[in-house]
């Protein structure tokens, strides 16, 4: 495995949102994402210790891997609105797309528009040539973010913690 001391952590801006490196800042906002039921798909809920944890192994993943996940800002206000990005912790099937989004940020688009910024940088920058995302077959609402993303339910995996997971295997930028 290879380090990746000193990662420069890119910054990734579309219309109206900026994905940012996660830090010491965002202990609060992921906190609250882990104390409400939102978080019951990817884990949670889990108490403002787990919460930490979690934000560090966000952290670390990006020494680990190379890539990971980034804190999704609106633009215009900076108000922090979840977390997106690339995931591959050890066991994992494959890599993939994640999104968690705050409370009160839903039904705006910003899921979908900080994950399409993701499968691009993922595609092009990283010169990936597949990714996926895990959902849990009741979140219609991440079901919905893979379908408007081209993303084709392709089957199921089975997670520790976290059950049986659909499988949406995303196309390459413009081949959705």
């Amino acid at each position: 495995m290879t380090l990746h001391r000193a990662l420069p952590i890119p910054t990734l801006r579309t219309a109206r949102l900026t994905l940012r490196v996660p830090g010491p800042r965002d202990v609060t906002a992921m906190a609250r994402f882990y104390a409400s039921a939102r978080s019951s798909f990817v884990g949670g809920p889990k108490d403002p210790e787990g919460a930490w944890r979690q934000l560090a192994t966000e952290i670390g993943h990006w020494t680990l891997r190379g890539y990971g996940r980034w804190m999704v800002d609106l633009a215009d206000t900076a108000q922090t609105c979840g977390i997106v990005g690339l995931w591959n912790p050890e066991g994992w099937p494959e890599p993939e797309i994640g999104w968690d989004l705050f409370d009160g940020f839903e039904g705006h688009g910003y899921a979908t528009e900080a994950a399409l910024a993701t499968r691009d940088y993922a595609y092009g920058t990283l010169g990936w040539s597949t990714v996926i995302s895990l959902v849990n077959p009741q979140n219609t609402a991440s079901a919905r973010v893979c379908a408007r993303m081209g993303a084709v339910r392709e089957g199921q995996v089975s997670r520790p913690h976290l059950g049986t997971l659909d499988v949406y295997r995303h196309p390459a930028p413009g081949g959705a």
